[in-house]
C-alpha cells in the first residue's frame, strides 16, 4: 500500500518529462488530463485504506496518508480533472512554441500540491508549497502580455514573501521542539500532546506560519495577487489555482493550528483567523459590488469563500466537518465556472460583463451551465457549499461566535446580491440589435466533466457512507487523534 503514496508524485513528474519530449505534440495536450487522473486514483486507494483502519506511509516516514491527507489528495485529483479535462479547448486554443512547457508545468504544479498534503514533515511540506509558487507562476504568465507577466511578478513577489514568512514559523516550531527529547517538524511527532513543546515559540511560530500560509490562500490583507493571477491565467490554471491551491494553503494551517491549540489553546488563533476571514468577506463584497471582469469576479468569490472557511477553521472542531466539505464542494464548483468563463472568452472575445449579454438566448450551451454553477457558488441547495455554509453558522453560533457569525451574513448578504445582479446582466435579456442566435455549441468543449462536477456537488453532501465517515476521521485526525 505504500508504494501508492509514491503515485501521485512521480506519474505526474513522469507525464511532465513526456510533455517536453520531441514527437510527443499529438498526446501532450492530455498531459494534464492524465495526470489529474493518477492524483484522483491514488487518493481513492488511500481513501480507501484510512477507511479500513490503515494509515500508509513510506520514505521513512517523510510521506504519510492519514484520513486528512487522503481526503486532500483526492480533492486536488478531482478538481484537477475537472479543470484540466474540461479546459482541453482552452489549452488546444492555446498551442504555441511553448505548449510542452505549459503541460509539463500543470503536471509539475499537481505533484508539488500532491507532496505538500502527503508530507509528514512541515519543512517537506514548506518547500512543496514554495514549489507550487515556481510553477504557477509561469502559468499565471503563460499568454506572455503586458497583464499577464505584470500578474505573474505580483504573484511571485507577494507569494515569496508570505512562504518566506511562513518559513520563519516553522524554524520558531522547531526550536520549540529543540528543548523535547524529541527535535523534529514531523506533524505526528508535534501533534502529542505530551512532547513538552515551548509555549512562547509556537505561539510565535504558530502566527507567522499561518500568516504566512494565508498569503497563499489568498485571505485579506494579504489578497491582493488573487484577483490579477486568477484573471490573467489560462482558464484551466485559473480553475487548478482557485479550486485546490488555496485549499493546500488552508490544510497547511489546519495542520499548523492543530499543533498551537494542543500547546496554547484555541483562542490565539481564533482571533487571527476570524480577523482574517472577516476581512476577506470584506474586500470580496466591496468589490464585486462594481465589478465589470467576470473573471475578477470569480477571483473575488474565491477571495470570500476562502473568507468563510477561514472562519470555520477559527471555530474548531465543531465545524470542521463542514470546511472540509467545503474545500470539496468550492474546488469542483469554481473550476467548473472558470473552465466555462475561458469558453465564453473564446467565444465572446471579451472578459468584460458589459460586453456579455443575454447569453441565455444566443449561446444556451454556455448559459445554462454557467447559471447552475452560478447557483451553486452562492449556495443555493442541494449543492454541498449551502449545508457547508449552514454547518460552519451553525457551528459558529453553537460555540459563542455569534458576532463573528452576524457580521459575515450580512457581507454574504450583499455579495449574494452582487453576483446575482453581474449573473443577471450576462445571462438575461434581450440579444442586442444584429446580434443572432447560435444554436451549436459542440465546439465549446467537453460537456461531461461539467456535468460531473455539477452533479457530485448535488449529491455529496447527501452521502453519509463513506464521505461522512471520511470528514469525521479527517476532523479527529486534526484534534490530535490518530
Amino acid at each position: 500500500m505504500s508504494l501508492i503514496l509514491w503515485i501521485p508524485l512521480v506519474g505526474p513528474l513522469a507525464l511532465a518529462g513526456l510533455s517536453l519530449l520531441p514527437g510527443t505534440s499529438a498526446l501532450r495536450r492530455f498531459v494534464g488530463v492524465a495526470a489529474s487522473s493518477a492524483v484522483l486514483i491514488a487518493g481513492l486507494v488511500l481513501v480507501s485504506a484510512v477507511l479500513n483502519g490503515a494509515v500508509p506511509e513510506t520514505g521513512g516516514g517523510m510521506l504519510r496518508a492519514d484520513a486528512l491527507s487522503a481526503y486532500m489528495i483526492s480533492v486536488v485529483g478531482a478538481v484537477g480533472l475537472i479543470a484540466t479535462w474540461g479546459g482541453l479547448s482552452s489549452a488546444a486554443s492555446s498551442r504555441t512554441k511553448v505548449a510542452a512547457s505549459y503541460e509539463a508545468l500543470i503536471a509539475l504544479f499537481l505533484a508539488a500540491m500532491s507532496l505538500a498534503v502527503l508530507a509528514d514533515s512541515i519543512g517537506l511540506m514548506w518547500a512543496a508549497v514554495e514549489a507550487t509558487t515556481i510553477a504557477t507562476a509561469f502559468l499565471v504568465g503563460h499568454h506572455r502580455t503586458g497583464r499577464s507577466l505584470e500578474a505573474a511578478w505580483k504573484y511571485v513577489i507577494l507569494g515569496s514573501v508570505g512562504v518566506a514568512i511562513a518559513l520563519l514559523g516553522i524554524g520558531f516550531i522547531y526550536a520549540a521542539s529543540v528543548g523535547t527529547d524529541t527535535p523534529t517538524l514531523s506533524w505526528l511527532l508535534l501533534s502529542q500532546s505530551n512532547l513538552g513543546l515551548d509555549p512562547a515559540l509556537i505561539t510565535a511560530g504558530g502566527a507567522l506560519a499561518v500568516l504566512g500560509f494565508a498569503t497563499k490562500a489568498g485571505l485579506a490583507p494579504m489578497h491582493s495577487w488573487l484577483p490579477d493571477a486568477h484573471s490573467q491565467a489560462p482558464a484551466p490554471v485559473s480553475g487548478l489555482m482557485s479550486g485546490v491551491l488555496l485549499s493546500v494553503a488552508l490544510y497547511a494551517i489546519l495542520r499548523i493550528q492543530s499543533i498551537t491549540n494542543l500547546v496554547i489553546g484555541p483562542e490565539f488563533l481564533r482571533i487571527m483567523l476570524s480577523i482574517g476571514g472577516l476581512l476577506s468577506l470584506l474586500v470580496a463584497a466591496s468589490l464585486l459590488i462594481r465589478q465589470r471582469d467576470y473573471k475578477r469576479m470569480l477571483a473575488y468569490s474565491s477571495i470570500e469563500h476562502m473568507g468563510l472557511m477561514a472562519i470555520g477553521v477559527a471555530i474548531g472542531p465543531a465545524a470542521l466537518p463542514s470546511v472540509l466539505l467545503y474545500v470539496l464542494g468550492h474546488g469542483l464548483i469554481k473550476a467548473t465556472l472558470f473552465v466555462i468563463s475561458g469558453r465564453i472568452l473564446k467565444v465572446e472575445g471579451t472578459p468584460v460583463i458589459a460586453d456579455v449579454r443575454a447569453l441565455l438566448v444566443r449561446r444556451p450551451g454556455l448559459a445554462v451551465p454557467w447559471l447552475i454553477a452560478m447557483a451553486a457558488i452562492v449556495g443555493f441547495p442541494p449543492f454541498s457549499i449551502f449545508f457547508s455554509e449552514v454547518g460552519i453558522i451553525m457551528a459558529g453560533w453553537s460555540v459563542g461566535l455569534g458576532g463573528v457569525i452576524g457580521a459575515a451574513l450580512v457581507l454574504l448578504l450583499v455579495i449574494f446580491a452582487a453576483f446575482t445582479r453581474l449573473t443577471v446582466q450576462m445571462t438575461l435579456g434581450p440579444p442586442a440589435e444584429g446580434v443572432g442566435f447560435t444554436p451549436d455549441y459542440s465546439a465549446h468543449g467537453p460537456r461531461l466533466p461539467i456535468i460531473l462536477a455539477l452533479a457530485t456537488t448535488a449529491t455529496v453532501a447527501f452521502v453519509a457512507e463513506p464521505v461522512g465517515t471520511l470528514l469525521l476521521q479527517a476532523t479527529a485526525v486534526l484534534g490530535g487523534s490518530n
